[in-house]
């Protein structure tokens, strides 16, 4: 048991000198040299995150001006399929107003209607397109 004993007294002695180390103060040399390395892992820290941070706003913009971008074609071919209904609506008043005329004016009032409606799909068909 003399042996179990002395080693138990030098581990005693040994973690009371550890926690005496502990506590004691360090050089303002050693102290300026962990502040340092502190402020520098950090700031690289911080960097990163910021260029994280810069990264998911570009992605997120450019997400942003897709959307726009898509819902503006909506939007366009919405209007144009909603005045290409109107001139068909037109185009057929029109073609019935015709029948009140007889020979060679039903027909050009015929032709100048069906015209009108040829146009129409024309500019909805270039503005369709442009959008490509």
């Amino acid at each position: 048991m003399g042996r179990s004993t002395s080693m138990f007294w030098a581990l005693g002695a040994a973690t009371i000198l550890a926690m005496a180390g502990c506590n004691q103060a360090k050089s303002p040399a050693s102290v300026q040299g962990d502040v340092n390395r502190a402020e520098a892992s950090g700031a690289k820290q911080v960097a990163r995150a910021e260029d994280s941070e810069a990264r998911t706003d570009q992605r997120q913009e450019s997400r942003v001006a897709s959307a726009v971008d898509k819902a503006n074609a909506q939007e366009v071919d919405a209007a144009v399929d909603t005045a290409l209904a109107q001139a068909e609506a037109d185009t057929r008043v029109a073609l019935a107003k015709c029948e009140a005329l007889a020979g060679d004016q039903q027909k050009a009032c015929r032709d100048q209607a069906n015209g009108q409606l040829d146009i129409a799909k024309s500019k909805a068909k270039a503005i369709k397109s442009g959008q490509d």
